[in-house]
């Protein structure tokens, strides 16, 4: 629903139409059964919903555009997406796509059926040698490049979001990036596509026969596109003008350019597909030639005294061959210096009106890059820039290029709370880009924006501009309306483009005829009645009949939680969460939370009561407060802080108490839990797995964990009588995990405290084990709980106890749970303040083992291959390089699957809801099955039992393995 000033409520949402779930639902041959309007999770057809919270955290994308579907529909095959268009032309419906919703113009999103296909079409199949391959929509673009990176290969296409932008988006808005251009971008290295029509037919143009099938299916469109074909290579000045439109960047509109590129209908309707955001058709899967990773890499970050200077010279640079040359304005520079993990870079600037140019060069050995960057040195000599100081090391470039790709996001993330972020798109010829810029500045500080930033791909005349706008305020909307049409002025009369590459959307589609002129606009308008001629396929982008549909439906950003008011929506975090296929996402969390204050703030208390109702289960229960969310967000958002604080919020006060009492008892309830996982390993399965569910269904599903056979039975306590042998002084405290303790080891395995213990004692170093071990923990079962009392209680012993055996933090702490490693450095954080200088230096153990262990051992006997599962813990923790170091040490094959991600088992999560861990650990468990490994390993004992559960194959501590290779 829209206020009268074109913004969009978030709380503005009717009730679901049941009779449309109903319909729908039938419509969809094959599809789920059940109660109309219920979300539907089989396997064997489309999920069908219009509940108000399903349809609430689909709605929401990264665009500053907000439009709540009236239904989901989440497609399981290429039948699904056939069936819902043929419903909605029946119908009179109309269809919006959606996959990774990280689009900025606001394609993403629709006011009626939406179709999300992230979720089942996901499949990448490369080619033997990886010149080619072939990807369905719901991939990320960095997935496809993890598959290629063993041939040497990648995508062409390489936007900034490639964490979380899909294929079917990438395509679909001819997405480019900052060193692709418009040589390697989706046009350009498209070789096959398939696509389905609004009318249901499917295009395969990989078959010989391609254009022949098309022509017989769909007559009139075969001869239409044809008959514009030959219009237009006969009219000499509409050639010109689309080759001059499209000499660089441009994704404004229909890519007219198809027709004179290209010769059978179906190959021109392939590449029209191209950039035409979901508005042609469905594109299923996409061939792509892809194009060789260069080895050899040097990357500089130049600054300059003023936008000025650093914008006159990239004639100069483009002519020296940079691969990328990217563009930071002061504001940006200020952003990256602010951010606590890129904050080095420019620690000796201080920032004023400076800009930089952040520039790679590429080369395939050596000696050619090095060429290259001679050249470079002198051409910038010549032309009086600054000091040029290019580093080749693979971490400083990752460093660098860290800053620039989550600029955006970051950017919008230190915009004022309640404010939303806008982010143009736009391209003028290079030489003239200095001009433009300094025109834009003097429009900003015109229409008060005095927070806008300028960055982007200045070797293509690309850049980006991000203003921030409060909706809410008086006159905001008429302020947007006239900014807009000076910029579209400033653009057009510099011979550029208004869009380069992230898609006309609903942001620019009023001016798709100012920029093409009324001949061509004809052209795409009849492209459009050809393919959909009812109109279905996302109404409201790219061709609109509204000159002021970009003043409408304007996203309203209410603040909420400190912990993620700072979120843009980007979806960055995802492809990474490991509820992103059984219930919903970081992204969506939030967008919930944002509902609910909308809510509040109308006095709508029904509508708060419902979204809380589906909140508890979706958003906190299943959420596995793993932290992976903040390792992609570009602004740090850990949305497991959020849940955390939830759950301590709706913890009763009993359930306090008995958390601080639990901690109080941590000793005989670790052995009481032991006991009986070794009990209920001696009794009948069935027998233990009634007394669970009995007790789950009295007590809840979010209390009580689920017994499953695959349980291990239980360990033994951790207290351990050998200290450091005679004339060997201790140079660390072992403090092993009460994980380990509860949970036995695999069946014939050591488990991993004994195996460090082992392992230390081969290699000539001693250790010491604090006193009343077995009553400590670091205290994250309570935390992940939300259980604050209980966690202070048991921080603070657990701080004392280990400031004692460090010899008040002489000697570093060592543990054996990568989850355990993060939670004692939560536990001092919480016992010394964040940020605050801490006396305890914590070390995972195979960190520990990598640096000081292994150099003592002797692997006897390799293992012929091994596959790893690094842990979300050792992830955040940094410590993955030692778990590789250490796999490689005792085989010579050690795989981490390109799939890889989260188990979600989080403690107990995975025995409160075990349906959290088989979804997320799904597609890496196939990959393992799929392969053939001697050893599985990982570095969490909870994780270890999680990827046993899911892939049949019984994985061990990295630590065992280590142990029992390097026996004599």
């Amino acid at each position: 629903m829209l206020h009268r000033d074109g913004t969009a409520d978030r709380a503005a949402v009717k009730a679901g139409d049941r009779g449309l779930a109903s319909s729908l639902t039938a419509a969809l041959a094959g599809g789920s059964r059940g109660l109309p309007g219920q979300r539907h999770r089989s396997t064997a057809g489309a999920d069908v919903s219009v509940e108000v919270f399903d349809r609430v955290v689909a709605g929401v994308d990264a665009s500053h555009f907000l439009l709540t579907p009236a239904a989901v529909v989440r497609a399981r095959s290429l039948e699904d997406v056939s069936a819902a268009f043929r419903y909605a032309h029946d119908h009179h419906r109309s269809i919006t796509l959606r996959s990774g919703g990280t689009s900025l113009s606001g394609q993403a999103s629709g006011e009626d059926l939406l179709i999300d296909v992230r979720g089942a079409f996901r499949d990448i199949r490369a080619a033997a040698d990886g010149s080619t391959v072939v990807v369905q929509p719901g991939a990320t673009i960095r997935q496809v490049n993890a598959r290629l990176l063993r041939h040497g290969r990648k995508l062409g296409p390489d936007p900034a979001s490639e964490i979380a932008a899909t294929v079917g988006g990438v395509v679909a808005n001819n997405s480019s990036g900052m060193a692709c251009g418009t040589e390697f971008n989706s046009y350009r290295t498209l070789r096959s596509l398939r696509f389905v029509l609004a009318s249901g037919t499917v295009v395969d143009t990989s078959l010989a026969d391609a254009d022949e099938r098309m022509a017989a299916a769909e007559p009139s469109l075969h001869s239409g596109l044809a008959k514009l074909r030959d219009q237009i290579m006969a009219d000499s000045g509409l050639s010109a003008e689309i080759r001059r439109q499209y000499r660089g960047k441009n994704t404004m509109g229909y890519g007219l350019n198809s027709f004179l590129d290209f010769d059978t209908p179906a190959e021109i309707l392939a590449h029209l597909m191209v950039g035409s955001e979901g508005s042609l058709g469905f594109i299923a899967e996409v061939e792509f030639g892809t194009v060789p990773i260069s080895p050899c890499a040097a990357t500089a970050l130049v600054i300059f005294d003023d936008l000025e200077k650093a914008t006159r010279i990239l004639p100069v640079l483009v002519d020296t061959g940079a691969a990328t040359i990217e563009l930071l304005d002061a504001a940006s520079l200020r952003v990256v210096q602010n951010d606590p993990a890129t904050a080095d870079i420019l620690a000796s600037v201080d920032i004023a009106s400076h800009a930089a140019l952040l520039i790679e060069y590429q080369g395939q050995d050596d000696d050619e890059l090095d060429e290259r960057l001679g050249n470079a040195r002198a051409a910038l000599v010549t032309a009086g820039a600054p000091s040029f100081e290019p580093t080749a090391d693979p971490k400083q470039r990752a460093h660098l290029w860290h800053a620039r790709k989550g600029l955006y996001a970051a950017i919008a993330g230190a915009r004022r709370p309640g404010t939303t972020a806008l982010l143009e798109d736009i391209a003028v010829p290079v030489p003239l880009l200095a001009p433009t810029c300094a025109s834009l500045q003097r429009l900003f500080a015109q229409y008060g924006y005095g927070d806008a930033v300028i960055f982007g791909h200045a070797k293509d005349g690309n850049i980006h501009f991000l203003i921030t706008e409060d909706f809410t305020a008086d006159g905001a909307v008429e302020r947007q309306r006239a900014f807009t049409e000076d910029l579209v002025e400033l653009v057009l009369d510099a011979g550029g483009t208004l869009k380069a590459e992230h898609g006309t959307g609903r942001i620019m589609a009023p001016f798709v005829e100012w920029q093409f002129g009324r001949r061509l606009y004809q052209v795409m308008l009849e492209v459009k009645r050809l393919c959909d001629p009812a109109g279905i396929l996302n109404p409201g982008v790219l061709i609109v009949d509204d000159p002021e549909s970009h003043l409408a439906h304007l996203k309203l950003t209410p603040v909420v939680e400190p912990e993620v008011d700072r979120c843009v929506e980007c979806g960055y975090c995802e492809p990474v969460c490991p509820s992103r296929d059984i219930t919903i996402t970081p992204r969506q969390r939030i967008a919930v939370r944002r509902a609910r204050a909308a809510a509040t703030a109308r006095g709508d208390a029904a509508l708060d009561a419902e979204l809380a109702r589906a909140e508890t289960y979706n958003s906190v229960e299943t959420c596995a407060v793993d932290g992976m969310c903040q390792t992609a967000c570009p602004v740090s958002i850990n949305t497991g802080d959020l849940v955390r604080r939830l759950r301590e919020q709706d913890a009763s006060r009993f359930t306090q108490a008995a958390g601080r009492a639990v901690a109080g008892q941590w000793e005989p309830v670790t052995r009481v839990a032991a006991t009986a996982l070794t009990v209920a390993a001696w009794l009948p399965a069935p027998l233990v797995r009634g007394a669970s569910e009995a007790a789950r269904a009295v007590l809840g599903a979010d209390v009580v964990p689920r017994w499953t056979g695959d349980l291990p039975a239980g360990g033994s306590r951790r207290a351990h009588s050998d200290g450091p042998a005679a004339g060997k002084p201790a140079q660390a405290v072992f403090f092993a995990s009460c994980t380990g303790s509860m949970f036995g080891p695999a069946e014939g395995g050591v488990g991993a405290a004994e195996a460090f213990r082992r392992l230390c004692a081969r290699a000539g170093v001693a250790v010491v084990i604090p006193p009343g071990v077995d009553a400590l923990c670091c205290g994250t079962p309570w935390k992940s709980k939300g259980l604050a009392d209980g966690f202070a209680a048991m921080a603070e012993r657990t701080v004392a106890s280990l400031m004692a055996a460090s010899d008040g933090g002489r000697l570093p702490v060592v543990t054996d749970n990568s989850s355990c490693t993060e939670g004692l450095l939560h536990a001092l954080a919480k016992v010394y303040g964040s940020g605050e200088p801490v006396p305890l230096r914590v070390i995972d153990s195979v960190d520990f083992a990598a640096a000081e262990l292994l150099p003592h051992l002797r692997v006897q006997e390799p293992v012929s291959s091994l596959v790893l599962h690094p842990t979300c813990a050792s992830t955040r923790l940094g410590t993955n390089e030692g778990l590789r170091t250490l796999a490689e040490a005792v085989s010579g094959k050690a795989v981490v699957p390109d799939s890889w991600g989260c188990c979600g088992f989080a403690g107990d999560r995975g025995m409160l809801h075990p349906e959290l861990t088989g979804s997320a650990t799904r597609a890496e468990a196939a990959e393992v099955v799929g392969g053939d490994f001697e050893a599985h390993a990982s570095c969490n004992r909870t994780c270890e039992i999680g990827m046993s559960r899911a892939t049949g194959k019984e994985y061990r501590h990295i630590l065992e393995i280590l142990e029992e290779r390097t026996r004599g």
